[in-house]
């Protein structure tokens, strides 16, 4: 893209480039999510559970972490980080589609159960709250085979209210573990507000009981998500020990494809949330910056949308699981 002038240098020491880069990673997960609900809209993807409104912490730290050196266990909304880390729209689209050859489970698990052997992306499930437990057993076997690598992983704010996260965090804190955990705290459990779960402002605030770091960060400020992810990766892989980074996001869809939101929540509040979207107040910042011009955000979206639609073709075109191999991976196999 054409670029008018260099960016100054912002608090977190971002030039251009990275900003341009972190815009784009933003905007990529954004028209992906979008076009997948489309597919669901039109009965043609079974489900989805979105990350509108979280992309921008997830697009942080996944540019500082190493795909495939690192060790990921996400949960579902964490598409952004997942396109960062080296999968593709096709990959996503595969999955949707419950195609044969979708890397995440060949077919078998529903959307935004991400899986990716090749970038240490572990496969989770449905049970809120349990990936943080197997992240901290994959630091440990990373310490044991003497691996540099740092385990990150996520979850909403209402999977802490799971006694699964107590014992993740318990067990990488009393044995320093580099393990960084990344709650996305969106507000919402669901329909049930925070403040019904528990009486602290910040999930963050619990860290100190486990002897740990915590940080909060604004998840709709992309610069201060930057800023926070490489500090707890540099925390992490110095062997300082685990951290815990609470992300204040937005959730600008309902909980899912089979949620109605407009049941439980103030459509006003709702509007007030999207005029704080960090995809479109980022894009502002980099123009008035002079990182991106006008033309430059127009071009970016006609090639990611061209690209998005290679993909759809493709996952469409791809070839269904052959029903002969459902048990396949379900129960042990005479050899």
């Amino acid at each position: 893209m054409a670029v008018t002038k260099t960016a100054p240098r912002d608090q977190a020491g971002l030039d251009a480039e990275t900003l341009r880069a972190m815009y784009r990673h933003m905007l990529r997960a954004r028209l992906l999510d979008e076009r997948i609900w489309v597919l669901n809209r039109q009965g043609r993807a079974p489900f989805w559970i979105s990350g509108i409104g979280h992309e921008a912490v997830q697009v942080a730290f996944g540019m500082n972490l190493q795909a495939g050196h690192d060790w990921i266990a996400p949960y579902y909304r964490d598409l952004a980080l997942t396109l960062v880390l080296g999968m593709t729209p096709r990959d996503h689209l595969l999955s949707v589609l419950a195609r044969a050859d979708d890397p995440n489970s060949g077919g078998r698990q529903m959307p935004a159960h991400y899986s990716c052997r090749r970038l240490n992306i572990i496969s989770t499930g449905s049970c809120v709250g349990t990936q943080l437990l197997h992240a901290a057993g994959t630091a440990l076997a990373s310490r044991i085979r003497g691996e540099d690598a740092v385990t990150f992983t996520s979850c909403g704010e209402g999977a802490t209210s799971e006694g699964d996260v107590h014992e993740a965090l318990n067990f990488a804190a009393t044995r320093r573990l580099p393990v960084i955990f990344l709650i996305e705290n969106n507000g919402l459990a669901i329909s049930v507000p925070w403040e019904k779960q528990m009486p602290l402002p910040n999930v963050a605030d619990r860290a100190m009981a486990y002897g740990l770091p915590g940080m909060v960060v604004d998840g709709e400020d992309p610069m201060a998500c930057f800023r926070s992810a490489r500090e707890a990766v540099a925390h992490a892989r110095s062997g300082e020990g685990p951290v815990l980074v609470e992300a204040k996001v937005l959730r600008l869809t309902s909980h899912s494809s089979d949620d109605d939101q407009r049941r439980y929540r103030d459509m006003s509040e709702l509007e007030a949330e999207r005029q704080r979207d960090s995809l479109v107040k980022f894009r502002s910042q980099l123009i008035d910056l002079g990182v991106l011009t006008e033309a430059d955000a127009s071009a970016l979206r006609t090639e990611l949308t061209a690209e998005l639609d290679r993909a759809q073709e493709e996952a469409e075109a791809a070839p269904l699981p052959d029903p002969s191999t459902a048990m396949r991976h379900v129960l042990a196999e005479r050899s």
